[in-house]
């Protein structure tokens, strides 16, 4: 199936919904409220409690100075130093969609964050499969979307953003971290730039709920970290070599070697020299 045959979405009335889990009348502004917090294990877990409590609307974005278990792909924890960085996670309305569309707010996410970036630098942001982003083969943001799901739906998702502004210090434990101060040598007002992105994820949202799925899909591969470049990954115990063409709509990492081959998230690792 084409990526534009995905959705059914044009005569969705795209300002309101009337869904249980968020509340009787939601309206989509992203970062409204925008909730400061001091401290908390993790802004995901926060935020998925306050949507079970039937808290939490649409839109509502939750940022934190300090996490002490800040959540990261595939189980790994996201450290940060206290008020350096965006620490936030975003309620989002989602049951318009089905599992099997999922990346969709991968993408969005993904790209609202590039898009913080190059407002602040002209030198090129990518986005390394599936959602973190890369400077120079360094990580500056990391995202996580964990989602509430019912049947084949997904009701509810959380998006969690660990964006690195201000801090120049990072723990030995991580390989090739950088952030927005390392880039452009100036300091940042953290809020301001996480409500920002509130804004930029607001813009990227309408356009999926306009049903403008392959321009987001095409901005997407645009900018995916070794497109066109031949990298060594390693499946199991096996090490391979490949280029990178593109991720699919369901959010397969496209790899050429012999013939076209495609990659569930998980199940290859990159091997970056």
């Amino acid at each position: 199936m084409s990526i534009s045959n995905w959705f059914g979405l044009k005569n969705i009335n795209l300002f309101k919904f009337n869904h249980s889990l968020l509340g009787e009348s939601t309206i989509t502004i992203i970062g409204k409220p925008f909730i400061k917090l001091n401290l908390v294990d993790s802004t995901n877990n926060y935020a998925m409690q306050q949507v079970k409590n039937g808290i939490a609307k649409h839109g509502t974005a939750y940022f934190s100075y300090e996490q002490t278990a800040g959540k990261g792909q595939r189980n790994k924890q996201w450290l940060s130093c206290k008020g350096e960085n965006i620490i936030l996670s975003i309620v989002l309305e989602a049951n318009q969609f089905f599992v099997e569309q999922k990346f969709f707010l991968n993408v969005i996410t993904a790209l609202c964050v590039k898009n913080l970036f190059n407002k602040y630098t002209t030198d090129k942001i990518e986005i390394k499969w599936p959602n973190d982003i890369y400077w120079c083969d360094r990580k500056a943001a990391g995202i996580l979307v964990e989602n509430i799901v019912a049947g084949n739906k997904i009701q509810c998702s959380i998006a969690g953003f660990g964006v690195n502004i201000n801090q120049t210090q990072f723990d030995v434990m991580l390989k090739n971290p950088v952030s927005l101060k390392q880039i452009t040598g100036k300091n940042y007002d953290v809020i301001k730039l996480a409500k920002e992105l509130c804004l930029m994820l607001q813009d990227k949202y309408v356009q999926l709920m306009n049903n403008d799925v392959e321009a987001l899909m095409n901005e997407y591969n645009q900018y995916l970290y070794k497109r066109d470049l031949m990298i060594k990954f390693k499946k199991d115990d096996a090490v391979f070599e490949g280029c990178v063409l593109a991720v699919d709509d369901i959010g397969r990492l496209i790899i050429k070697t012999e013939t076209e081959s495609v990659f569930e998230f998980g199940s290859i690792d990159w091997i970056i020299e």
